[in-house]
């Protein structure tokens, strides 16, 4: 195992900073490593990997119990690139524990998978970790946490068994780990219409329950009582269709490869670049920031 000396570890959530799920996540990653937790200072659950580009951010010292803690006023995303940015060396991103599970197409809007997602996009390995919504005590979760990040974090594990990005949902009482696909049989969210006080039209997005899962799936391995762990990837390319589609309708492929070989020319690289939208290429924070070093 890694001496607590030899891995960095940073420790971000959705939560916020002062989430009871954060702490004992830190807790059970301070046997694996030196922790800084970073974190928004107030909840920003399902943000997604939204960045902040308009406004400086503030990277303000705080305290988790005794371990060292930084509140931001930005998103999951943002305290994944500043923080990383502020410690320097980091080995791996921890985020969670999430207090609600992140299961099949929860992971596009998830702000707890958007900061592990964040640390992909910097070169880093990152796992989000999920529990049971409305938690109130943790200790029934810090075994499993502590399983997971053996099974992938510490020499032991098999060298070439290192996930980048992985995805953990941690049920009541779980029967043990299991390695899942994500679940993707259909999208599980509701509109739901209302009214505000003055009886203006108005609408809840909500989710409804998913039945039929698949096995093998994050949510059927939930559903069975089983530590799910799923590895992810950013690239979002559909291999097989790609394949048919340059099959079926051929375009200028062969053309391209030979007026265009290689890469473009860097004039042509930063015009490109210039004409994205701000932060496009790596979802990296630009922005000053304001630091306070007070407790």
């Amino acid at each position: 195992m890694h001496s607590p000396e030899g891995m960095r570890i940073l420790v971000s959530n959705d939560d916020g900073v002062y989430s009871p799920g954060i702490a004992a996540l830190a807790e059970v990653a301070s046997e694996f490593g030196t922790v800084r937790v970073v974190a928004p200072e107030v909840e920003r659950s399902s943000t997604g990997h939204a960045i902040t580009a308009s406004r400086p951010l503030s990277y303000r010292a705080t305290r988790i119990g005794s371990l060292s803690a930084y509140r931001v006023n930005g998103t999951p995303a943002d305290c994944v690139a500043l923080g990383t940015h502020q410690w320097g060396k980091v080995d791996v991103v921890l985020s969670g524990l999430n207090l609600g599970f992140n299961l099949g197409h929860a992971i596009w809007h998830s702000g707890t998978v958007a900061a592990a997602k964040q640390a992909t996009l910097l070169g880093l390995r990152a796992i989000a970790l999920s529990v049971p919504a409305g938690a109130e005590t943790f200790d029934q979760f810090k075994p499993w946490v502590r399983q997971v990040l053996r099974t992938v974090l510490t020499d032991d594990a098999p060298a070439l068994m290192a996930p980048t990005l992985l995805n953990v949902n941690i049920p009541h009482n779980p029967r043990g780990l299991v390695w899942t696909r994500v679940s993707v049989r259909h999208y599980d969210g509701q509109i739901v219409p209302t009214t505000d006080p003055l009886g203006r039209e108005m609408f809840w997005f909500t989710v409804a329950p998913v039945k039929g899962t698949d096995e093998g799936t994050d949510r059927w391995a939930v559903e069975q009582g089983w530590v799910s762990l799923t590895p992810l990837r950013l690239d979002l390319t559909d291999e097989t269709q790609l394949a048919n589609v340059r099959t079926l309708v051929p375009l200028d492929e062969q053309v391209a490869a030979v007026i265009s070989p290689g890469p473009a020319p860097v004039e042509a690289a930063k015009a490109v670049q210039e004409d994205e939208a701000p932060h496009a290429m790596t979802g990296a924070v630009h922005s000053p920031t304001i630091s306070d070093p007070k407790v």
